[in-house]
């Protein structure tokens, strides 16, 4: 076995068991911990293709601003996880069903790469000699796929705001900001002046 079939090897190996750790881990912090150790193992494969800007993309972007801002949120948050597992049973036959059909999908998708005619490398753009990996990547994304680009871009933001819409449940016993009564506020409101006698303190 060669170096560069020792590390696909490697790589594709523990990206799918840390893959299905993140599933498995009872503990949030470590399933978050396991989908960083993936995204690090798909960056090296992607080194390999020769496409080391999709791999710093991969790294600085999802491991360094995604994966920790999870991992900060489950430290960080109060979640009750024994009440999100009550319905693990009641929804298991439904989830079971949607896991099989989208096995099958990705069954029939491997099956005609391997019988079809064409390969992977049969759809992919040449890239124009004298111009680098990531101007050819920019000019694909920028020219040919704007519009799903920009397709793309408003579903990732339809999706942050619904996160945000739905972690903003308010809670009894949680003071809140209220920005209109900030701005409404006068300068004796927020200022309190006391005097204090010499060598008493507050």
């Amino acid at each position: 076995m060669d170096v560069q079939a020792f590390f696909f090897t490697l790589f594709s190996t523990v990206m799918i068991v840390s893959a299905i750790m993140v599933i498995a881990a009872r503990n949030p912090v470590h399933s978050v911990l396991f989908l960083i150790l993936a995204f690090c193992n798909a960056a090296g494969l992607f080194v390999m293709l020769g496409a080391e800007f999709l791999a710093m993309i991969l790294v600085v972007v999802y491991v360094g601003a995604i994966a920790v801002l999870f991992l900060f949120v489950v430290m960080m948050l109060d979640v009750d996880f024994t009440e999100f597992k009550q319905g693990f049973l009641q929804y298991l036959p439904v989830g079971a069903l949607i896991g099989a059909v989208v096995l099958v999908e990705l069954f029939l998708v491997l099956g005609s790469w391997v019988a079809g005619s064409g390969s992977v490398t049969a759809i992919a753009t040449p890239v124009p000699p004298g111009m680098s990996n990531t101007m050819a990547l920019g000019r694909v994304l920028y020219t040919q796929y704007l519009y799903l680009f920009q397709a793309a871009a408003m579903v990732l933001l339809t999706a942050m705001i619904g996160a945000i819409v739905l972690t903003l449940r308010h809670k009894v016993g949680v003071k809140r900001q209220d920005i209109a009564a900030q701005n409404a506020r006068t300068p004796v409101d927020a200022i309190e002046i006391r005097k204090v006698a010499s060598g008493q303190g507050l």
